[in-house]
């Protein structure tokens, strides 16, 4: 099955499946508000700062969260084991693969990201609902470790032995600025395949095609990892690779935990 799911069948299915909206985006906090103002039928808001990740630490800005309280949440977004999920945003799909990745990680065996998110719904003239969704509560149980991860060393290793994936912009990959992390540049060995890539311009994944392309020194190699700043545009490189076969494993504490070592090398250019 594939991990996307295009407007036209999310819209046949409504009714069907549980729909999470993960609207989110560095530096800005009004996810919340954009839902209640206009939503998938049925969606419940969820917030990947509070839901998809634990406080930062010495783990980096978003560390996964604690497999019991990730749970819960989900539980109380009415998240089922045996009823398909489909998540969405409005930014590629780059935090709602977060949410794909944590869900599937756990253990749940049917879930999506909506190929061009909410824009692609609004400007197919899907059906809109306004306000906040309260569903009935779901059943779900976490069962860790259903997809690869890997901490600081496993990547390190990696990105000798095999491909190790940087999912930042190029700029921030070259170590030419640095908006967020104390510390400019890349893990030694590296290669940079931005999630922008990911996509074409209207906004949905490019054809498995042109992926075969832009991931061609991935698919070279028997072991692939990734990290980006945090560990959650990552998640959006797993799910292109997922899309070619390829099951690459995630730096979860990605650079903002690297750098919190300086003992660890810094590559720039």
């Amino acid at each position: 099955m594939s991990p996307l799911i295009g407007v036209p069948e999310l819209a046949r299915a409504l009714g069907s499946v549980t729909v999470l909206d993960v609207r989110w985006q560095l530096g800005r906090s009004d996810g919340r508000a954009q839902h209640e103002a206009g939503h998938v039928p049925g969606a419940v808001y969820v917030d990947l700062d509070t839901v998809l990740a634990d406080p930062a630490g010495a783990g980096g800005r978003h560390p996964l969260p604690e497999p019991g309280r990730f749970a819960e949440e989900m539980r109380r977004c009415g998240v089922d084991r045996d009823r398909p999920v489909v998540v969405y945003d409005d930014v590629g799909g780059t935090s709602a693969a977060r949410c794909w990745w944590l869900l599937r990680f756990h253990g749940h065996p049917d879930v999506r990201v909506l190929d061009g998110g909410w824009s692609a719904w609004r400007a197919a003239g899907s059906p809109v609902e306004a306000g906040p969704v309260t569903p009935e509560r779901g059943s779900f149980d976490a069962d860790p470790g259903h997809l690869p991860v890997v901490d600081a060393d496993g990547a390190a290793r990696i990105a000798g032995d095999g491909v190790l994936v940087d999912a930042r912009a190029p700029e921030r990959y070259r170590g030419e600025v640095e908006p967020v992390d104390p510390v400019a540049g890349h893990v030694p060995g590296a290669v940079n395949v931005p999630t922008a890539a990911n996509l074409g311009q209207d906004g949905r994944f490019r054809t498995v095609e042109e992926l075969r392309e832009v991931y061609a020194a991935a698919l070279a190699s028997d072991e692939v990892a990734v990290y980006c700043g945090s560990g959650v545009t990552a998640a959006h490189d797993v799910l292109a690779l997922e899309l070619l076969g390829v099951r690459a494993a995630l730096y979860a504490g990605s650079w903002s935990e690297w750098v919190t070592d300086p003992e660890r090398p810094v590559a720039t250019g």
